[in-house]
């Protein structure tokens, strides 16, 4: 299907439409992706200011067969915010659309616009005594509409779900321009097929989020967090299951931590205070939100005790304060940041079932050296199987010295997730960065329903050509 570029007679059309102040000049920043691995192009950005001009932006687009890629705080990482190929797109920007239009304490629902910041969500619902539960790294420039449209996940998924279980309506538009207002505050509403999550997870390739009716929850009356040392994968595992045998859903996070991953910021980031003075090979972060009643000092201390009679913890640390408690999230948020210094080779977001997870890492570690020499960092999700396995050249030599590898290892560790039953994508989606992986691992049905799909919703290829699905 032939498209067209945002050009100047087009710039022109949508100028008969929107005021100056939506448009804006294609400065740098929109046309990067925090991983650095492709360049963007856009003929056009556009912010518009409410959901009115997203539907005159995408019904003009649509007539003139220019392709639309929506954007939101930039903070992919499977480069679905970047189009590097193709006609220049219309970049439709959402920053300008940043409303809380409403917080109804009692119901636990916060209704916002697409381009809100997921801290400024944060900081709102706070305010009203409030709790919105998904968070992320990117937290300070993710916006929600991005959040929901990779169906993000985070550290509370154990707890409290991905944003797909967060989110109760949306108010979207579609490629031709019309507004689909599924906006509900209604916990139950069995009416028919849940054209909601469509589009939560699309990536944009089937329409614009604008608004979203999110799910609220009590603020926990205390939290408690610590960082124990494990003996292995498997001890953590056993871990998780004793915390939670002992205070059920209480458990908000649970956090796998690979001592090379304290190695790389001891490295990078010597300002940065870590917990311990030697690095533990595995420790885990985690954290308890318990009601009036209970304190999560004296359980973690409890919890503490049992397991290391068990065998399963060390050492360990609990956070005395809210500043050692923010001290000990730091470091958990910043391993990212220190392995984007270290620079990877190449770097996964799985899932597996929760009792294969010790099972995979040994055998991960046992393939790779058949490949060459390599450095790994494994952390992430332990509560829901999602795990963050990156590989990183040997000390003392860079990525330079590993062409071509990227893609070995990759479908390496993708086979042998793909062969325990998990998945290539826990968290980060599709975008461009996995559609080999998505057409080599994905069942051939849903493939081909889901070409149905895209083509029912969007039959002039409008929207976001070539994520998810190949163009």
């Amino acid at each position: 299907m032939t498209l067209n570029a945002a050009d100047e007679p087009f710039r022109a059309r949508l100028a008969e439409k929107l005021s100056e102040s939506a448009f804006r000049a294609v400065e740098p920043r929109y046309l990067e992706e925090p991983r650095g691995k492709w360049q963007g192009q856009a003929g056009l950005i556009v912010a518009p200011s409410s959901t009115a001009e997203v539907s005159t932006i995408l019904a003009t687009a649509n007539d003139a067969r220019v392709p639309v890629l929506p954007y939101g705080g930039g903070t992919g990482l499977v480069g679905a915010q970047i189009m590097p190929e193709g006609p220049a797109p219309l970049l439709l920007s959402l920053e300008r659309m940043t409303a809380i239009r409403a917080i109804y304490r009692q119901e636990n629902v916060a209704i916002v616009e697409a381009g809100a910041i997921l801290s400024d969500i944060h900081d709102a619902t706070a305010a009203q005594d409030r709790l919105f539960p998904l968070t992320i790294a990117a937290k300070g420039s993710a916006r929600i509409g991005g959040n929901l449209a990779t169906n993000a996940g985070g550290v509370n998924v154990l707890r409290y779900g991905n944003a797909r279980e967060l989110c109760l309506g949306i108010e979207a538009v579609l490629p031709d321009g019309r507004v689909m207002n599924t906006l509900s505050r209604l916990r139950k509403d069995n009416t028919g097929y849940d054209l909601r999550d469509l589009l939560i997870g699309s990536e944009g390739t089937l329409g614009v989020i604008t608004a979203a009716a999110l799910k609220l929850f009590p603020i926990p009356a205390a939290t408690g967090t610590a960082m124990l040392v494990v003996e292995s994968p498997q001890a953590a595992l056993d871990l998780l299951a004793m915390a939670r045998d002992r205070v059920g859903e209480a458990v908000s996070a649970f956090e796998l931590i690979n001592g090379s991953g304290l190695g790389f910021l001891r490295e990078v980031m010597p300002e940065l205070r870590l917990p311990f003075e030697t690095d533990p090979a595995w420790c885990v972060l985690i954290e308890l939100g318990l009601p009036r009643g209970l304190d999560p000092s004296d359980e973690l201390e409890s919890l503490f005790a049992q397991a290391h009679e068990a065998g399963l913890v060390s050492d360990g640390t609990i956070a005395q304060s809210g500043a050692q408690r923010d001290a000990l999230w730091e470091v958990r948020e910043q391993l990212p940041e220190g392995n984007r210094r270290i620079g990877s080779i190449s770097s996964h977001d799985i899932s597996l079932p929760l009792s294969l997870v010790p099972e995979f890492i040994t055998r991960a570690d046992a393939a790779l050296p058949t490949l060459g020499d390599f450095r790994t960092n494994c952390f992430g999700h332990l509560g829901d199987g999602n795990l963050h396995y990156n590989v990183f050249p040997a000390a003392g030599r860079n990525r330079a010295d590993y062409p071509g590898m990227g893609e070995k290892v990759q479908r390496l560790l993708h086979d042998i997730t793909h062969e325990m039953g998990g998945s290539f994508s826990a968290e980060h989606g599709v975008g461009r960065l996995k559609v080999d992986d998505l057409e080599r691992y994905g069942d051939p049905v849903k493939l081909a329903m889901m070409r149905q799909i895209k083509a029912l919703f969007d039959p002039n290829g409008i929207m976001n050509p070539g994520a998810v699905l190949r163009g």
